[in-house]
């Protein structure tokens, strides 16, 4: 059984409950996917379903991609993802996994890729208070400070806090509530806010529960 989906970001909103409470919620696309491929243990090494997801031109495609799609006689997607799965009872390539899979009250984990902030400092970037502002500190305002040691050991530690690419990585938010399920439009409502921007992709997975706490296998390609 397929336990994941994938997704696109629409943006976020809130909903309010009857007591008048307002809920943060963040709206997602998911689906339709349909099964692209089908990796079994005997052929594979390991048994995993590959979901496409997303509309693109087939002749965006070379020869090679645009024959595994005609294989699994499916349109061309613009993402393929693969989600590792316990059972393949009841897959097979050319089915479509849609929202349906959630229901209001389950937990997902959701995974995307966070804003890219470009090149930052160590204010932005790590949180840092940086120099005065008075006597004459008005250049070290936003600067990291003394970064190293004296003669000994005569270098920058590795991993030091220090001006660099902020952003733009792989990020799992767990445990979110789903609110709402329209399996009609293909649309989730969770709580609470995910990684990345508004259209950014997103892979979306039932919460595993292990000893009594909700985890999640991140090995996927």
């Amino acid at each position: 059984m397929v336990s994941g989906i994938i997704g696109r970001k629409v943006g976020m909103t809130q909903i309010f409950e009857d007591s008048g409470e307002a809920i943060p919620v963040t709206v997602i696309e998911a689906g339709p996917c349909p099964i692209v491929q089908v990796k079994t243990q005997e052929r594979d090494g390991y048994q995993a379903v590959q979901l496409g997801f997303g509309k693109r031109k087939e002749n965006k495609f070379n020869s090679p991609a645009r024959g595994h799609f005609a294989k699994a006689d499916t349109a061309p997607t613009q993402v393929l993802r693969e989600f590792r799965v316990e059972s393949l009872e009841g897959v097979a390539v050319g089915d479509t996994v849609d929202a349906s899979l959630f229901s209001e009250g389950e937990l997902v984990d959701v995974t995307g890729t966070s804003k890219g902030h470009g090149f930052t400092g160590v204010v932005k970037r790590w949180g840092f208070k940086g120099g005065r502002k008075s006597h004459g500190g008005e250049q070290d305002l936003r600067r990291p400070g003394s970064i190293g040691a004296s003669a000994t050991p005569s270098r920058v530690f590795k991993g030091k806090k220090m001006p660099g690419r902020y952003g733009a990585k792989r990020h799992t938010v767990q445990n979110l509530q789903v609110i709402q399920a329209d399996a009609e439009r293909n649309l989730l409502v969770v709580k609470g806010a995910i990684p990345g921007p508004p259209k950014g992709f997103l892979l979306i997975r039932k919460a595993v529960k292990v000893s009594g706490k909700n985890s999640t296998d991140s090995n996927e390609s």
